[in-house]
């Protein structure tokens, strides 16, 4: 029996997890695979995607068997690779090819004020010079239009590389898209998830964004199909996480950090903005009133070694900005200048981030 016809039987004794069946019978490797040249054996694997989590283990069960069931004197250790039927996308073909840095602005529960640090920073980064879009993904409660005072906007396209693109809005430098200018903002928007995928990613694919240095994304707050859709589209740069100092809050924003930091979505989590982090009367700005407990998400960052990017006062006056369509940062008050610091913390992380890990990959849908 010839070398290749050794190998390729000790690799059936190689299953695949997935399906049961050996490696040879699933055609994952075939004889055009394996390359003989004396005792150095090189072995081609085929498996569907990147991202197949047994890749590493099925390599290493068959460098062991084809020593074990086959020739113990092949050298294979290290010469087997995997090949993959779908590759991942060409990034020339990726959506946002213009945009320079992705940001995922999320929060494990409801109520923590993301879409308001979201519109904040965004209008923070815009001021400090930089090209930045802002889309609204929170597709059941959109609240981004209401923020900056656009909720009647009409939405028209245009014509780029002859493809019909929406025109985003724009306002106070920055460019905005949300589904709350789709659909009657009086009514609740009832979709299957996967009715809510689709629209987000028309949000993403059929919209005009051109360059950008910063695209924010306001996420939906938990942890749903909306954030698997957007790690699955987007190659998404980092993720801030929004929490209030209070226990309920943090437990749920560990939870969205354990989601960024999970293996198969591996999506750098920049840090953590405290938002309501004390009550401070705008007459008497050196007094603080800690309403929701103190200092919870500075341990909670300490804990899981994340930057605290930020601690953002609540003051009198940040609600009623939010309402009338003016997000504070555009004011010089001690909330819009704790915004202007987090757009500059915000940087750097980004900076930081970019020169030491690579980038991020879309995840592959299963």
């Amino acid at each position: 029996m010839d070398t290749k016809s050794i190998v390729i039987e000790a690799l059936k004794n190689v299953r695949y997890p997935g399906t049961g069946k050996n490696i040879v019978e699933s055609e994952m490797v075939t004889s055009d695979d394996i390359i003989v040249t004396g005792k150095n054996v090189e072995i081609r694997i085929h498996f569907d995607r990147p991202t197949d989590p047994f890749i590493k283990s099925i390599i290493k069960a068959a460098e062991a068997a084809v020593t074990t069931f086959g020739d113990a004197s092949l050298e294979v250790k290290g010469n087997i690779t995997p090949h993959y039927r779908q590759q991942l996308p060409d990034p020339s073909d990726l959506p946002l090819k213009k945009v320079k840095n992705i940001i995922g602005i999320s929060s494990g529960k409801g109520g923590v004020g993301k879409s308001t640090v979201a519109a904040n920073l965004a209008v923070a980064l815009a001021a400090e010079g930089y090209k930045v879009g802002l889309l609204d993904a929170d597709i059941f409660g959109p609240s981004i239009p209401k923020m900056f005072g656009i909720e009647d906007y009409q939405l028209y396209m245009h014509k780029v590389d002859g493809r019909d693109l929406i025109i985003p809005a724009e306002r106070y430098g920055v460019k905005i898209l949300s589904i709350g200018f789709l659909v009657d903002k009086n009514n609740a928007v009832i979709w299957r998830g996967a009715m809510a995928s689709n629209a987000l990613k028309q949000l993403i694919n059929d919209v005009d964004w051109g360059e950008l240095d910063y695209f924010l994304i306001d996420m939906p707050p938990g942890t749903s199909d909306i954030h698997l859709t957007l790690v699955q589209t987007l190659p998404i740069t980092g993720a801030v996480i929004v929490s209030t100092p209070q226990q309920v809050a943090l437990a749920d924003a560990r939870k969205g950090i354990a989601m960024f930091r999970e293996p198969k979505i591996d999506v750098p989590v920049l840090g953590i903005v405290e938002n309501m982090a004390w009550f401070t009367p705008e007459r008497h700005p050196e007094e603080r009133y800690y309403l929701f407990g103190k200092e919870g998400a500075t341990h909670l960052a300490e804990e899981l070694n994340v930057p605290l990017l930020a601690q953002i006062p609540v003051t009198e006056t940040i609600c009623d900005s939010g309402d009338n369509g003016k997000p504070i940062a555009l004011g010089d008050s001690i909330t819009a200048q704790a915004f202007a610091h987090l757009a500059r913390v915000v940087i750097e992380a980004v900076d930081t981030r970019n020169r030491t890990l690579p980038p991020t990959k879309a995840v592959l849908a299963k």
